[in-house]
Parts: C-alpha cells; structure tokens; sequence
C-alpha cells in the first residue's frame, strides 16, 4: 500500500481527499503541528507527497526546498492561486506535478497514478516472481505454482492476483481494480470483475489457496498471506 503525505491546512480538504484517497487503497497522513513538517515527513516515510502552497508558518515551497535537500520522493503542488510563476517555481524546486484548485478529483488520482507508476513501478527493478503463501507467482508466466500443483491463469485473473498480492493483507476496493484493468486497456466492468475473481479463486482452489482471496462486502478484496480474519 503507498503512503501518502497531505500538508494541507484546510482540515475539511484534506479529510476530504484522505477519505477519497482511501477509496483506492492509499495510505494517507497528514502533518500535526506546521512547526515540526520535516520531522513528520522523516516519521512518516511516504511514497508521494502533495503539498499546498499557502500553509501556516511558512509556504510549500519553502517544504518543498527542504523534502528536495534529503529526499526525491515524488511531490504534487496544490495551489489555489493562478499565478504562473506558482508553477514554474513549484517545478524549479524539483516538484513532479501541480494541480489547481478548485480540482476534479479524477485529475488527482490520474496525476497521483501516473507519478506512483513511473517512479516505483519503472524506475526500480522488478521481479516477475514472488512468492505467496508458500507459493511460487511467475505474472509472465500467469502461472501459480506449490507442493499441491500448478494453475494457469488467464491474464486479466493474473493481472487482479498480482494487483492483490502487492497490497497483501489490505482491501483493494472493486473501484480501484477495475480502474487499474480500464489502465491498462483490459476492459471490465462491475459484472465481469466479479466474474474474473470467482474464476480466479476457483482456480486457486486447486492448490490449497482460494481461500486465500477474500471478498469484503461493499468493500472489494484482499489476498491474505496469514490469519488475520476479522
């Protein structure tokens, strides 16, 4: 599950785009006490960060000089100016992204997405193999295999596998798999995902693990690795 980091002083705003954000699986923190921002960011160690401009104290520039002097975590700009020199300055501190306020929220979580893909998806090195609950997951290969046999998957049951197995023991909402398959040009709407996980946990029966796939009503799914029912 990514963490993100929300500086935003506006409480209604950032409770807001946290319960949103949550809606897709995000982790979401935000800063306490304005005076101590750097030592929050080094506590919390998040993936992303998105940052207003206008914040009490000092500004998210002066934030975004300071997370860019120990850090290169991603950083996304909030502001509700629309000076130009706003963005330029955002970009020339080393930020990766600015949105405007007012915003659709769509934007964002594309803006969000598109950043969390290109920096921890693509830019380090990735095995196509991970094991999970004793078994071996090969994604090229779409095959899943432990003492009990070996399945093969289809590539969209493949795809929602892996998208689970990597927020393993978290509930990755319907939303947000679906979103995730529409990404990457696999269409699917809200019957044929419920299809392609009974198929998949069907297929995992074979070896022990369909179990292992849980459906959390009004929620969406996780992949569990332990006993961690509730």
């Amino acid at each position: 599950m990514f963490k993100i980091l929300l500086i935003e002083d506006d409480r209604s705003l950032f409770h807001e785009v946290k319960e949103r954000l949550a809606g897709w699986s995000y982790e979401v923190e935000g800063i306490h006490d304005f005076n101590k921002v750097m030592q929050e960011f080094t506590d919390h160690k998040p993936d992303l960060v998105i940052i207003d401009i206008q914040l009490p104290k000092f500004d998210g520039f002066h934030w975004c000089r300071l997370i860019r002097s120990v850090s290169k975590v991603p950083i996304i700009f909030l502001s509700s100016r629309d000076h130009p020199t706003d963005m330029v300055m955002s970009m020339q501190l080393g930020a990766d992204d600015f949105v405007q306020k007012p915003f659709h929220f769509d934007v964002l979580i594309a803006k969000i997405q598109a950043i969390l893909r290109r920096v921890y998806d693509y830019s380090t090195e990735q095995t196509n193999v991970k094991t999970w609950c004793n078994a071996t997951v090969d994604f090229e290969k779409n095959t899943v295999f432990n003492d009990a046999g070996t399945i093969e998957l289809t590539k969209n049951e493949m795809f929602i596998l892996k998208l689970l197995i990597q927020h393993k023991n978290n509930i990755v909402s319907r939303e947000n798999i679906i979103n995730s398959l529409w990404d990457d040009k696999r269409f699917v709407s809200d019957n044929t995902l419920t299809v392609n996980v009974n198929r998949l946990r069907k297929r995992l029966d074979e070896i022990g693990l369909g179990q292992n796939i849980e459906t959390k009503v009004g929620q969406g799914y996780r992949a569990i690795e332990e006993d961690i029912y509730d």
